[in-house]
């Protein structure tokens, strides 16, 4: 019997991907907001397919800012960025 692969859905493209291939995004309870790179942080989470068009999108349409319902500084996405220039050199 195969093992069940964990699905997500991008907050961006709206595609079911296996978890393993997003990127968690978390509000924790003292609404700090990160990257989770270990999936596991304590909090709301919203998932990401790491592609550089994905991030511009949420940053453009300021997707996150919806998800979490709050104000989100520029610093997160530019974070995000970094993060995908990183995993992809």
């Amino acid at each position: 019997m195969s093992k069940k692969i964990p699905l997500r859905k991008c907050v961006v493209s709206g595609e079911r991907l296996p978890k393993k291939e997003l990127v968690r995004i978390v509000k924790n309870k003292d609404g700090m907001i990160f990257i989770d790179e270990t999936g596991k942080a304590n909090g709301r989470g919203a998932y990401i397919s790491l592609t550089k068009a994905n991030i511009k999108k949420a940053m453009s349409k300021k997707l996150f800012d919806r998800v979490f319902d709050t104000k989100i500084d520029e610093e997160i996405y530019n974070e995000l960025l970094n993060y995908y220039e990183e995993k992809n050199s």
